[in-house]
């Protein structure tokens, strides 16, 4: 006998969803809370004026939602983090427009986790199958899933998905009990050039506080929107998100927030707030309004990594791209994207181009894996806490 009949919608907004049922499919993962979701949208960072138009799509069973999917009509590639603008003036030249384009993804976080949102295995699949579907009768020239972790990867093994390979820096937790333990596993050099960096900060004058979100004040967190807006300002770019959506993060989940201050000269210069769940760190946000050498290492990657070893965490992940962070403790992490294109021509050259694209990846990683910093006998335990990059894929 059948169970209760599926059925799947479409919303405009986050809140149309359930908060609760929701993040009961997130596994808890910071990034992808209903209450981030929906600070994005209330805050006005993602509206359909930005060129980020929700449409997330849910099934639900027996009045139960069991299975959800992030998703927005994309009006451009902002925000994204895997670089498509090429394949949009290909096909642009060919007099057929790219954009819109339907997106599964966490704005403006490039974060590995679940996208396709399901209680088991078939809501996944009924779930994948919905969001094909919708990307055909829409009328969009594709649809793309980024950043999937290893359940939605599987999932995503379809002939009508084109997979896409890049690569990321993440520090795992090999059981440190303290950050000089950490250092002692790294290679000799790689131990003098942190200590040096760490050393010219502090001799520069400068101390650095963490602060956990329930503890972060109104003077903090304005202090922090100052540093971050600033550093888009010095480089003549507006920041994508307003300072009302860190007051919606601080209101409504301030457990997920950790915020490192630097002062120097009795004055507050520099801010780096992460994200963080029970298991990994997540560094986002930096700014500064004074600069001073080694700064940006010492608050975004010494700092979460000294946070990550006391709270216990078992991975720190610094962000998009940045080999430089493998001199900090950071190995290469192989991250992953679906794309599903609907012109068949197009199609066939994208899959030529990641073809090639692919064996180039594959060589940059070896070569990446091959520049370790930590010392050869340790190094396999920075690898344990892998995620969808340990999984054998061929895309078709």
């Amino acid at each position: 006998m059948s169970g209760p009949e599926r059925r799947v919608e479409h919303h405009g907004a986050i809140a149309d969803l359930d908060a609760a049922q929701w993040d009961a499919l997130t596994g808890g993962h910071a990034t992808l809370s209903h209450a981030l979701l929906d600070a994005f949208e209330s805050s006005g960072c993602v509206t359909e004026e930005s060129g980020w138009q929700p449409d997330h799509l849910s099934v639900h069973q027996g009045g139960q939602l069991i299975a959800a999917l992030p998703g927005y009509r994309k009006l451009h590639s902002y925000g994204e983090y895997v670089f498509d603008w090429s394949w949009a003036e290909a096909l642009e030249r060919t007099g057929r427009p790219y954009y819109p384009k339907l997106l599964s993804a966490i704005p403006f976080t490039p974060v590995p986790g679940p996208r396709l949102l399901a209680r088991d295995t078939a809501a996944r699949t009924a779930l994948l199958d919905a969001w094909l579907d919708h990307a055909r009768d829409s009328g969009v020239s594709s649809a793309h899933l980024l950043f999937p972790d290893a359940d939605s990867l599987a999932a995503l093994q379809h002939p009508s998905l084109l997979l896409r390979q890049s690569v990321q820096f993440h520090w795992t937790n090999a059981g440190y009990d303290s950050y000089e333990t950490f250092l002692s596993s790294l290679a000799r050099d790689k131990r003098k050039k942190i200590r040096q960096e760490r050393r010219r900060v502090a001799d520069a004058g400068v101390s650095l506080r963490r602060i956990d979100g329930s503890d972060i004040r109104d003077a903090e967190l304005a202090l922090f929107f100052k540093c971050y807006s600033n550093t888009y300002r010095v480089r003549g770019q507006r920041p994508y998100l307003n300072f009302r959506f860190f007051e919606l993060l601080r209101e409504r989940v301030p457990h997920a927030l950790m915020l490192v201050v630097a002062t120097a000269g009795g004055h507050d210069i520099a801010c780096a707030l992460n994200l963080r769940d029970d298991r990994r760190l997540y560094g986002r946000y930096w700014g500064e309004l004074e600069h001073l050498p080694c700064l940006h290492f010492e608050a975004c990657y010494h700092q979460g990594i000294e946070y990550a070893i006391e709270r216990k965490l078992e991975v720190f992940e610094g962000g998009a791209q940045g080999e430089h962070k493998m001199a900090r403790g950071f190995v290469p992490e192989t991250t992953w994207s679906a794309h599903w294109l609907r012109d068949a021509d197009f199609a066939d050259a994208v899959a030529r181009y990641l073809e090639r694209e692919r064996a180039g990846m594959a060589m940059h990683i070896d070569e990446l894996e091959e520049r370790t910093p930590y010392r050869r006998a340790v190094q396999a335990l920075t690898t344990s806490n892998r995620g969808p990059g340990a999984l054998d894929v061929i895309s078709p």
